[in-house]
């Protein structure tokens, strides 16, 4: 096992100082207000977390960029994974979810999420959601891509997160008239606040610029991911990596953001239809777990003898496979035919789908999807238990910016939605019991890098767990990245301007496949982003918690030298067991730090 003690942190020697501010510099402060918990973010995360926490009578000040149901949980179209089905079991979700996380999931944390996800739909569905049913008046249950078993919860056909969000958000609201919330829209956290024992607050901008400080106890960051560091993403424009950020520069470990997933299918409008600020069309895992199939133009069929899955694949193998076809016949995209699915079903199960093709010049009715891989989701993150705690105390992550274990080196697919709603109400619950909000911090955190315990009974067979921690090894090959080192920063912001050459950069250098040579030079051009004094709007944090991101996110991925999961080297296209281990990040006194767990015993079943 790792621990703080063990562990040797240090900064990777180098020929170019990309450097990461440590704390924004603002106008002064024009108000000052306290509170007991800060959440910041509004999704299905953030949104669990408050329930419980309202229903105990705690003040909760909510802290979101839009309004509460706003964010990437509204745009999720597959719906959630639960074991509803008696054919179905809690072993093959498991076992699922390990595969997809290609050995660096925790299996302890997956099986107390697994367990936790058929009540977590009951729940939901007590509180309103409407998912949708069967003929029988059961759960109607639909197959996604990495899934042995029909176990997708899904509401609207494809507007499943719509659902969600929606129904969390009535009941937060709902509350809101009798209880101690505080709501503030259209307002960004620029830092964290601390002192020597841990979180004390924050530091807040509005829409109009001026500055505020909340102090508090507790912060939970449910702020989402890091998708606008991209050109072409899923996520909506609010996912400028601000919960990452924000954890860095509080002290908060940061592990495996070098894994990045790009969704397989997201639309490529045609030319004709294309629209300045338009939001990324993802095409559901859904369709394809309905019949339809990924060909080339020329009708090939791209996930031929690629897995045993198929078209069903877990995303990093689709994602891969379709990248390297599009570079070895030059064409710009694939496409998605599901037009042997009919009328009714793009109808019935995918009307979300449809309208937005259709009004983007396709039919998918009538014509084959024109798709290729987009950035969709962060399996990195914050490093935290499944209860939210952290590595600095009072400080808590949940849903997509967070890194428990569950998604290890790449997600299965609807797992999000149920992670964040379960991570959510156990971070809420754990605080309305009295938890030592300030002297609460994952003291587990780096052991649990290291691999998991014993599962629970339900999940046993006679063969061993997956996942067993292995005694201290010899590191990998290339523990540290040479190819640049990352200093520190006062007083300093990136400039809005700067915020369109930085995802460039990163789209060039940080995409489905990258090599050392695209990262140090992606590593360089960020070196050399303009600086400013002062964030004096939203745009300038959101540029530099961009900015920084994408330092991290390229650090972690050329120390990495294998491919695993949704991490694809060119130069190192196969997994090496000695890298079966976790990136962990934090910013040091003297710049960002990297160094790797113990090596993650092999069970056999992944290099």
């Amino acid at each position: 096992m790792i621990t703080e003690a063990d562990t040797s942190w240090r900064r990777p020697p180098a020929d170019s100082r990309p450097l990461i501010p440590t704390v924004l510099p603002t106008s002064p402060v024009s108000r000052r207000d306290e509170t007991d918990v800060i959440i910041i973010g509004s999704g299905a995360a953030g949104m669990s977390a408050a329930l419980p926490l309202l229903d105990s009578g705690r003040r909760v000040t909510m802290i979101t960029k839009g309004r509460p149901g706003d964010g990437s949980t509204a745009w999720a179209q597959g719906g959630l994974a639960a074991v509803l089905a008696p054919t179905d079991s809690l072993r093959s979700h498991l076992e699922d979810t390990l595969t997809a996380g290609a050995g660096l999931c925790d299996a302890e944390t997956v099986a107390e999420l697994v367990a936790a996800a058929p009540g977590t739909i009951e729940r939901l569905t007590a509180l309103g959601a409407r998912f949708d049913l069967d003929d029988h008046g059961r759960y109607a249950l639909g197959l996604e891509g990495g899934h042995h078993a029909r176990r997708i919860v899904h509401a609207g056909g494809d507007a499943s997160g719509a659902e969600v969000a929606r129904t969390l958000a009535t009941r937060v609201l709902s509350l809101s008239k009798d209880s101690k919330l505080e709501l503030r829209e259209q307002t960004t956290v620029v830092d964290l606040l601390t002192d020597d024992h841990g979180i004390t607050g924050v530091r807040v901008i509005d829409s109009a610029g001026r500055i505020g400080e909340i102090a508090a106890p507790a912060v939970i960051l449910a702020a989402g991911g890091i998708g606008q560091a991209w050109e072409t993403t899923t996520n909506p424009a609010t996912a400028t990596g601000d919960g990452v950020a924000l954890a860095l520069r509080a002290g908060a470990v940061i592990r495996d953001l070098e894994f990045v997933q790009f969704h397989p299918t997201v639309l490529v409008v045609p030319e004709d239809h294309r629209r300045p600020g338009d939001r990324g069309v993802l095409i559901s895992e859904a369709v394809r777990g309905e019949g339809a199939r990924l060909v080339d133009r020329r009708g090939t069929l791209i996930m031929d003898g690629k897995h045993p899955l198929g078209d069903l694949a877990p995303r990093d193998v689709v994602a891969s496979a379709m990248h390297t076809h599009l570079m070895d016949t030059g064409d710009d995209h694939l496409f998605l035919d599901g037009t042997m699915l009919g009328e009714q079903v793009w109808r019935q199960h995918f009307p979300t789908i449809l309208e937005l093709c259709q009004a983007r010049g396709v039919d998918p009715i009538t014509e084959p999807i024109p798709v290729r891989p987009a950035e969709h989701y962060s399996c990195g993150g914050v490093l935290a238990g499944l209860d939210g705690r952290t590595t600095v105390p009072g400080l808590y992550a949940v849903g997509e910016v967070a890194s428990t274990g569950v998604q290890g080196a790449n997600r299965l697919a609807s797992n999000s939605l149920t992670e964040a709603v379960i991570a959510g109400n156990l971070v809420g619950s754990l605080l309305t019991r009295g938890a030592a909000e300030r002297g609460d911090a994952l003291t587990h955190a780096l052991e649990a890098s290291s691999g998991c315990a014993s599962l629970p009974d339900e999940f046993q067979t006679p063969d061993p767990p997956r996942a067993k921690a292995s005694p201290r090894s010899a590191r990998a090959g290339r523990d540290a990245t040479s190819a640049a080192a990352v200093g520190n920063l006062e007083n300093h912001a990136v400039v809005a301007g700067a915020r369109a050459g930085i995802v460039s950069s990163v789209s060039r250098g940080a995409g489905v496949q990258r090599d050392e040579a695209e990262l140090v030079v992606l590593l360089k051009s960020l070196g050399e982003v303009e600086l400013s004094e002062r964030a004096v709007g939203v745009a300038e944090v959101e540029a530099t918690n961009l900015y920084t991101v994408a330092v991290a996110v390229a650090t972690a991925a050329v120390a990495r030298a294998e491919s695993r999961g949704c991490h694809r080297r060119a130069d190192y296209p196969g997994p090496d067991p000695a890298w079966r281990r976790h990136s962990l990040l934090r910013l040091g006194a003297d710049g960002l730090e990297i160094t790797h767990s113990d090596q993650i015993a092999d069970s056999g079943e992944f290099a």
